[in-house]
Order: C-alpha cells, then structure tokens, then sequence
C-alpha cells in the first residue's frame, strides 16, 4: 500500500458511508424492466451495516442492473469511472435510478464504478486524457487485463465508496487473493465502502462483508455457507468425477 494511502483519515464516523437505499414508490413501474425483475418485485429497501456488501445471484438476477443505478445516485458514469470521467454521454438517469433514494452519514463524492465488460472503453478514456503516472507509470492498455485492474486497485483507490461490477473477470485467483488484501487495507480502517457483484467463493469469503443475495423474490442477507457459489464449488472440487459423470453422460436410446 502506499504512503499516501495509509495517511488517509475517514470521513466523520467511516465506512459504511451510504446507509441505506430505498425504493420510491411513485416511481416503481412494477410491469416494466428492470422493476420486474424478481428480486425487486417488492421493492427494495437495504441498510448496509458493514464496509463491504457483495451482492449474489444468477446471471440475469439483476446485480449488475442494480450496481449501475446505484452508480448513477453516485454521480459516477454508468460505463465506469468517477465523477471526472465523462466520456460518453447519458441525457439523464434510467429510470431505475430515478426510483431510488439513497441515504448518506457523511454524504461522499469520491469514489469510482468499475464495470469489468466496459473496462476497455474507461482504460482508453485514460489513455487519452491522463498520465500513467497515477496508474503505477504504465499505460492500462500494456498491461494484461487483470494487471491492469490491479493497477487500479492499487493506485486510485483510496477514500470513498466502490461500486464494482465482477470484478473477478479479470482476476486469477492469486490476484483474487491480493485484491482481498486491498479490501482489508481501505475498508477496516474505514476509509472505503464497496459494493460488489460477484460470482467468486474466492472474494465472497472475505471476513466480515454483508452478502445479499438477489436469487428469489426479494433481495435476502444470506450467510456464506449457504450461497450456491459456494457449495457448487465445494462439492465440485471434492467430487469433481461425480459431476463429470452427469455432464457427459452419453444420451439415453429415447432422447437420442
């Protein structure tokens, strides 16, 4: 970590900064997407009572719709990027953004929305109008995509909230390891906030964060051993020839 970073102080009491978000009611068109979307069909009402919030579900659950409308609240640009990147232009909030409202204690401005699908856009964005001196003297183009990534982590992330969006796409899993030793350094101190979406057992065992699934009807607190994610990848790899004897079964003579 840095010397910078470390002489960073918290704002007033520290993470968690934003404390709740809230659904609008006359603002929530339950039969139009993304409001459909079952984990919100009741709305959505969500205290964040620790530093780190990892949001889970399936593909198509709606964390990644969700993420960018908060990112929205933030300020921050829906394709990745803090308040200073503007390089694409938005006429005004989805309409899901529109139907939330967002409690602070303090109310921050700092911070940054990483979209892993987007992530090339935001990294030639930089190129263009930056030094690389912020980006550990490289540019983010020549690096891999998950040095890059780290980079990131590494050298502008300091004091704010984070809203990440799998960020594990690009992450081996010793990278995944490093990534969470970042998480410990901003978020125990109270210098950060994150909320993020992930598929990784590796990152969802980080000690201490709030997870909050959005498989089902509403969106549920669930404890870590009880994720899919995690007992899929438990019993996988204890008896992986055990999945390997459904997934590539021959076809019976009836379905053939």
């Amino acid at each position: 970590m840095t010397s910078r970073r470390g002489a960073v102080r918290p704002l007033g009491r520290g993470a968690p900064f934003l404390r709740t978000i809230e659904s609008l009611d006359d603002k929530w068109e339950a039969s139009r997407h993304p409001f459909n979307v079952p984990a919100f069909s009741r709305g959505i009402g969500l205290k964040f009572r620790t530093p780190v919030t990892f949001f889970v579900g399936e593909n198509g659950a709606g964390k990644s719709t969700l993420l960018e409308a908060v990112a929205e609240c933030c300020g921050f640009n829906p394709e990745g990027g803090n308040r200073d990147h503007h390089y694409a232009a938005f006429a005004e909030r989805s309409a899901l953004a529109q139907a939330l409202r967002l409690s602070w204690m303090p109310k921050v401005t700092e911070g940054f929305f990483l979209r892993a699908e987007s992530f090339y856009n935001f990294a030639t964005y930089i190129s263009s109008v930056s030094t690389m001196r912020a980006y550990g003297g490289k540019s983010l183009h020549e690096q891999s995509h998950g040095e890059s990534f780290l980079a990131l982590f590494k050298h502008r992330f300091e004091q704010g909230i984070y809203i990440l969006d799998e960020p594990e796409a690009a992450l081996s899993p010793q990278r995944q390891l490093s990534f969470l030793r970042i998480l410990h350094d901003l978020s125990v101190p109270g210098h950060a906030q994150f909320l993020i979406s992930t598929h990784s057992p590796i990152l969802l065992a980080f000690p201490g964060a709030t997870l909050l699934s959005l498989d089902g009807d509403a969106i549920r607190e669930v404890a870590y051993t009880d994720i899919d994610h995690y007992k899929l990848t438990r019993d996988f790899l204890n008896a992986p020839d055990r999945f390997f004897k459904h997934l590539f079964a021959e076809p019976s003579g009836e379905d053939a």
